[in-house]
């Protein structure tokens, strides 16, 4: 680990002229910590923002829900508002991790994790994300669990987060503070494509910090639910994954929601799967339709040549589940 300056915010204001002079926030720190230690990332100052106010789970005046950045995990999962409301949420938190970083790791910092491939963390390893320009060993590599969609000759890494599919499904907002005030952006706005800036992984700003995720009101009822397709049952990053939300009414799907982990650059939106539902009537036969839909443009590379066909047979499933066999 190379040597870095540490302070610790104590309200707001500090924090963001920390972070406008290049300071790295850190609140749970369960991924910066082990990057900085696989010497991944090197920075020089540390600011500590785990004291700030961003601990609120709270329903908005539109009737949504809206998730401080400092909360954790296990807080999140476990709120009565996010378990009644948005069930998708809690149980893609659930199935993240272990319960001793679940108690640790924050909202904020979740959806800003780096990705797991392992040749971003091989500092030996050509890794356009970590060193742009330097190539992506993975492309010729074992490239198992990596993207079939919104890949790019630059960089083909999974983004590893489960609530942020479950975010992108529902199409939440992220709520921005910094140096020129306040600002919104579209959860699906927020992550970005590798494209031929990999290295570029958020739509953040010099010194911005992460303030809160707000769900927006979807109409009741709504059902939802999160599946998660890995090598293991505990601990595990998903091959696949699958974030769905159906409202129906009078027997018709009025509005569905979906997205899929696992497979993307980023947490990747499924709207043919959705514009197949909306108007329909569930059946089995309507859910293994709008599935086949889950996979279109994928790329799959030399190792991961099932993933489609996975995904696909992932999100029938959960549509089934969620949306019941009939």
């Amino acid at each position: 680990m190379h040597p870095f300056s540490y302070t610790r915010a104590a309200d707001t204001r500090e924090a963001l002229d920390a972070g406008r002079r290049g300071g790295r926030y850190i609140a749970g720190g369960t991924t910066l910590v082990d990057l900085m230690r696989e010497t991944v990332e090197r920075p020089e100052t540390i600011v500590d923002i785990s004291g700030l106010p961003l601990r609120e789970v709270r329903a908005t005046e539109r009737g949504g829900l809206r998730i401080g950045a400092l909360v954790t995990m296990a807080e999140t999962a476990a709120h009565p508002k996010v378990r009644a409301l948005y069930p998708v949420v809690s149980e893609s938190l659930e199935l993240s991790a272990s319960a001793q970083l679940r108690n640790m790791a924050t909202i904020g910092g979740n959806i800003m994790q780096r990705t797991r491939c392992t040749y971003f963390r091989d500092v030996t390893a050509d890794c356009n994300k970590r060193q742009p320009g330097s190539g992506c060993a993975a492309l010729k590599g074992h490239n198992r669990t990596h993207a079939i969609l919104g890949t790019s000759d630059a960089c083909v890494a999974t983004h590893p987060s489960d609530v942020a599919v479950a975010f992108a499904a529902l199409e939440a907002t992220v709520h921005l503070l910094g140096p020129d005030g306040e600002r919104r952006i579209a959860f699906a706005d927020f992550l970005l494509r590798p494209g031929s800036t990999p290295h570029r992984e958020q739509a953040l700003r010099q010194g911005e910090l992460i303030t809160a995720v707000e769900i927006p009101a979807l109409p009741r009822p709504l059902k939802s639910g999160y599946l998660k397709v890995r090598d293991r049952q505990s601990y595990e990053f998903a091959l696949t994954s699958t974030a769905v939300a159906l409202h129906v009414r009078g027997g018709v799907i009025r509005e569905a929601k979906a997205a899929a982990g696992g497979v993307g650059t980023v947490p990747w939106k499924l709207p043919a799967v959705e514009r197949h539902l909306v108007g329909e009537r569930p059946s089995a036969a309507l859910w293994a339709a709008a599935a086949e839909k889950a996979a279109e443009g994928a790329r799959p590379l030399q190792h991961n040549r099932f993933k489609p066909e996975l995904l696909k047979r992932t999100v029938e499933r959960q549509l089934r589940v969620v949306g019941g066999a009939k």
